[in-house]
């Protein structure tokens, strides 16, 4: 009984530790950018069933610059790697962010996303989908 009590509080210690992809070290740092199983607006992300596929596209926004109304079908998430971007749901929901900043993206809902700063706005979004998958669906 002791044993069983021992592994089932060693199995709850080490679930309850982030998972980490490398370890730190002297000459290796790791930051944790975004960790989530909901997007911004507390909606659960779900992968597509078939076969994973991962793409990722460097976006560049002018001021005052938009994206126009469009939503993704499939989970991902954004890094702003310069710049400030304001994304607006049609409820009047608002999430702004700025270089460093980093995002669980809505999925299937319709968003705007527009450059508020005064320079370029540049951020990378990476989609969790399957080969074949649609990635945005214009309003």
């Amino acid at each position: 009984m002791k044993i069983c009590t021992a592994v089932v509080a060693a199995s709850a210690f080490f679930a309850a530790q982030p998972a980490v992809a490398l370890d730190q070290s002297a000459s290796v740092k790791v930051t944790r950018l975004l960790q989530a199983s909901s997007s911004w607006n507390g909606a659960a992300l779900a992968y597509p069933g078939g076969q994973a596929e991962i793409t990722s596209l460097l976006i560049e926004i002018a001021p005052g610059g938009e994206t126009g109304w469009h939503l993704h079908p499939v989970a991902s998430f954004g890094y702003i790697l310069e710049g400030e971007l304001e994304v607006s749901l049609k409820d009047g929901s608002v999430k702004r962010l700025a270089a460093g900043q980093a995002l669980a993206e809505v999925v299937n809902t319709l968003h705007n996303g527009r450059n508020v700063g005064k320079g370029p706005l540049k951020l990378v979004v990476f989609y969790a989908g399957a080969t074949g998958s649609t990635l945005t669906v214009k309003e």
